[in-house]
């Protein structure tokens, strides 16, 4: 074995034991994903509880307006995805994976600690939507390097031709953290009073995302490096980068998670916001089947990362594009005030978003170079999020506001067909060895 080649932690040409490096590996994949879940626990949480920092953080006069600004707030934090992604991303890229996990989720857990914490606008006025706000662009900054980084991760340390099932832990991550965050969300409001709940109930859990992120930080720090930056490190004067080859993948990257990511926030983080404000659906009962809904979409992750192992990434990619266009409406004209309305609706809806979501990571990884493959999923990405996810939910209860709630809905279907005209432009890369990208 080459010293390229050599396994992290033995001597150069030393056969590592194949035991120890699948449990090494495993153990890595565990400690990324149990932070990967906190993280989007503490993102999601600002969502689950909108209607009650709307009125805590804001002037709540108009119940409109601070609905509206408190859903700005939301987007302002996507909006410094990108930033984050670029910069933690070159990061990432020179000082490897793991360093970037650990530093993004100190960032995560501070702005958490500081939302549960920070005074309302009953007490300073305006500076407590002002704190609100840059608190949030700095939990927005660290959630872009996590992304990218957690997609470069998993991707690389996966075996190539398991790399759509091991990809897919990504989106069980992102799910699990936003189920976590609907559960604590039932269980605050369920035990609480609403009165408790808008005064300080609303701010649990921040402070519990704050303490779990202790545990996720311990697990992290013993995470073993991946082996293709290392092999990329040692041989960093290799044959020169392809330029335009990244820049058509960042393009096509951008139009493919376009829908993906706006029919995802639109069915994850503002639905139950939507049935409880539109539909008078009570607030416990909206949380509880969304997170039902995205349980059910999260069993489903490893058999779409598995099949696309399979069968590839690009059938399956199209395939929720055209089925998203076509369901989008009817699924969102079926939400009432029942809850098994919008558990039913949810529930497909996800398992739907769930079919690209379980591939994003290895078709991301596997169209990149590695020595900017972080910093250009991070760019293109959290671009695509920024802009097509992070405003979901803001266009969403604008156009209902208008009433043209349906705009909403033509609005996720266009994207879908950006969607499903990217990945077929993109060429097919199930099994391709990242080092050969």
């Amino acid at each position: 074995m080459s010293n390229a080649q050599a396994e992290p932690g033995t001597a150069t040409g030393e056969r590592p034991d194949p035991g120890s490096t699948v449990r090494s590996r495993r153990k890595s994949l565990l400690a990324s994903t149990i932070g990967n879940v906190l993280e989007w626990y503490e993102w999601s949480a600002y969502a689950v509880f909108t209607p009650f920092i709307a009125k805590a953080m804001f002037h709540s006069a108009d119940t409109m307006s601070a609905l509206l600004s408190t859903l700005a707030v939301f987007a302002v934090g996507f909006l410094m995805r990108p930033l984050g992604g670029i910069v933690f991303g070159g990061v990432a890229d020179r000082r490897g994976r793991k360093f970037v996990l650990v530093t993004t989720m100190l960032m995560m857990a501070g702005g958490s600690l500081a939302i549960g914490l920070m005074p309302g606008y009953a007490s300073i006025g305006a500076g407590a939507s002002l704190a609100l706000l840059l608190a949030r662009m700095i939990q927005g900054f660290a959630h872009g390097g996590e992304s990218a980084t957690a997609n470069t991760y998993i991707a690389e340390i996966a075996p190539s031709e398991r790399r759509g099932l091991w990809g897919s832990i990504v989106f069980v991550a992102i799910f699990g953290g936003s189920a976590l965050a609907f559960s604590v969300g039932g269980a605050v409001t369920s035990l609480l009073s609403k009165s408790e709940v808008a005064q300080w109930g609303w701010r649990i859990p921040f402070l519990l995302g704050a303490l779990l992120a202790l545990a996720a930080l311990y697990l992290r720090r013993s995470m073993d490096e991946s082996e293709v930056f290392s092999d990329e490190q040692s041989n960093a004067a290799t044959r020169p980068l392809p330029r335009w080859q990244v820049t058509r993948a960042v393009l096509l990257v951008i139009l493919m998670t376009s829908g993906i990511t706006a029919a995802h926030y639109t069915w994850t983080s503002y639905v139950s916001t939507y049935a409880i404000i539109q539909k008078g659906m009570d607030p416990a009962a909206a949380y509880w089947c969304s997170v039902a809904a995205q349980c059910v979409a999260l069993l489903t992750l490893p058999l779409w990362g598995h099949l696309s192992d399979r069968i590839g990434r690009r059938p399956l990619m199209i395939t929720f594009a055209v089925l998203m266009f076509a369901l989008q409406i009817p699924l969102k004209q079926l939400i009432g005030s029942p809850g098994w309305t919008l558990l039913v609706a949810d529930s497909i809806a996800l398992t739907l978003v769930a079919i690209p979501g379980a591939l994003l990571s290895a078709t991301m990884a596997e169209n990149f170079p590695t020595r900017v493959r972080t910093q250009a999923i991070g760019f293109a990405y959290s671009v695509s999020v920024a802009v097509f996810g992070g405003t979901a939910p803001y266009l969403n209860q604008l156009f209902v506001g208008l009433g043209q709630a349906r705009f909403s809905s033509f609005y996720i279907m266009l994207l879908c067909v950006f969607t499903g005209l990217a990945c077929y432009l993109m060429r097919e890369t199930k099994g391709v060895q990242l080092k050969d990208v």
